[in-house]
């Protein structure tokens, strides 16, 4: 058969096999379902709260990287109301290390307006879920399809890449997102929506993969489009991405004595609320001198030391480097205005995004200076 025809078959199954595709989801997902510290047992009612929490940790985040920070917001926070009546500082704590931490003040604004605008009970619809802060489309309708069984498909990136492939999607992403909601919308059972919803997930995370998927093994292997014409792994199709310009920047770590200089940042911004040590602006055009100009001033403060080598991330939409520089306070010294002196030994404690830690851990070693 040739690559069209094989296509055309597949792209225009017959009706059967098109409606016999979510008893097929739902009967792979009854026997190879995964176990997940958010997802009931079967037959089990979900807890809307525990499917919200997991959402939103899950963006831009991996089950594996989540599960520790779930498990501790959980024993922490156990119900919606106990994170609501919360304060953000220890839900930034709690989250530090989890990135993307926009999502840690929109979790709590969320948990907020739940426990005081609706009694703590969350919306079991998806516009009343969209209503509530950081709860986006997407968001909105898993917990709508998990929580509350209602009839809607959410999309994730593990459902984009089984639709892409099952239906062999070769409009580019993000251009190509209604036309994949459209088609999941398929997939989806009478019944049993969030169940639908999950299986493809766990379709895509487990069978469905990036690379060398196990076709073999996939309920749909006789009916996907990609399968037959042998291109699973180029789908979804994707637009070239864009690599943001390198930004410099320059980070003082102050010591005084077993103490560290940190401050909070800007509420709203990249890293929003989140603690740092002092540092300069992050700019494309900025060399070390420009850079050092912007260190903190403290009366009696020690020569600045300058750290070799260089601390790097990568962010979403640019690559950071920071060079770093040290210096010694006396023991009275104060900390400048807005800024704090915390114990190095609870800087676990902290809010400190990855970013930081780095920064900390590199001026802290033993390595030299200049």
């Amino acid at each position: 058969m040739s690559p069209k025809s094989a296509l055309k078959a597949t792209s225009e199954p017959v009706l059967s096999v098109v409606s016999a595709r979510p008893t097929l989801l739902l009967a792979w997902y009854d026997r190879h379902r995964r176990k997940l510290p958010w997802r009931a047992a079967p037959g089990e009612t979900s807890d809307p709260y525990r499917v919200w929490l997991s959402e939103i940790m899950l963006q831009q985040t991996t089950v594996k990287a989540v599960g520790p920070y779930f498990e501790k917001f959980l024993a922490r926070w156990p119900e919606v109301t106990a994170l609501g009546n919360a304060s953000q500082d220890d839900v930034l704590r709690m989250w530090a290390g989890l990135g993307y931490y926009s999502r840690a003040r929109n979790l709590y604004a969320c948990a907020v307006a739940v426990t005081r605008e609706h009694g703590g009970v969350f919306p079991d619809t998806e516009e009343g879920l969209r209503a509530l802060p950081g709860i986006g489309p997407y968001t909105a309708a898993a917990i709508a399809a998990i929580a509350f069984d209602r009839h809607t498909m959410p999309v994730d990136g593990n459902i984009e890449r089984v639709v892409s492939r099952l239906f062999a999607v070769e409009q580019e992403l993000p251009q190509a997102k209604p036309l994949i909601r459209q088609l999941a919308a398929t997939l989806l059972a009478n019944s049993r929506a969030g169940d639908s919803a999950q299986a493809l997930m766990d379709l895509g995370a487990s069978i469905c993969t990036p690379k060398k998927p196990a076709c073999a093994l996939c309920p749909f292997t006789d009916d996907c489009t990609a399968r037959a014409l042998g291109t699973q792994e180029t789908f979804p199709r994707k637009a070239p991405k864009k690599s943001g310009t390198l930004r410099r920047g320059a980070a003082f770590v102050v010591t005084r004595g077993d103490e560290l200089l940190v401050r909070s940042r800007p509420e709203k911004g990249l890293l929003g609320g989140m603690t740092e040590v002092p540092g300069s602006e992050w700019r494309a055009e900025q060399d070390d001198a420009a850079a050092k100009q912007q260190a903190p001033e403290l009366k009696g403060l020690s020569r600045w030391q300058r750290k070799l080598g260089v601390v790097t991330h990568v962010f979403t939409h640019f690559p950071l480097e920071l060079v770093v520089y040290t210096a010694k306070a006396g023991a009275r010294t104060r900390a400048p205005k807005g800024m704090r002196w915390v114990p190095i030994a609870t800087l676990a404690d902290e809010a400190l995004p990855n970013v930081m830690r780095k920064v900390i851990a590199h001026a802290l070693s033993s390595g030299r200076s200049s």
